[in-house]
Formats: C-alpha cells, sequence, structure tokens
C-alpha cells in the first residue's frame, strides 16, 4: 500500500462522516476562548506580582 492510497482512503472515509463536525455539541467557541484568554491573563496577573523587583 503506498502513500497516495492510505492519503486517498483517509479522505474517503473522513468524506463519509459529514454530517459529524468533529465538535462536541456543548461547546462553545466564546467560552472556550474567553476561558483560555482569562487563564493567560491570569498568568499574566500573577507572573508580574512575583516579578516586582524589575
Amino acid at each position: 500500500m503506498s502513500l497516495y492510497s492510505t492519503a486517498a482512503n483517509l479522505v474517503t472515509v473522513a468524506a463519509e462522516g459529514g454530517e459529524h463536525s468533529g465538535n462536541h455539541d456543548s461547546l462553545s467557541a466564546y467560552l472556550t476562548g474567553g476561558g483560555a484568554l482569562f487563564a493567560l491573563l491570569l498568568a499574566l496577573w500573577i507572573t508580574t506580582r512575583f516579578n516586582r523587583d524589575r
């Protein structure tokens, strides 16, 4: 089995499952992004509190 035929088979299998987008219905992009932004801002705030001498 060559690399080309393996890739063609994977594309065919992925195309057959068209009704599934890979995302869970309960996941919200805005909630996930907001949570990630909050976590990064919290990490930045904590880092700056421990680095007062600079």
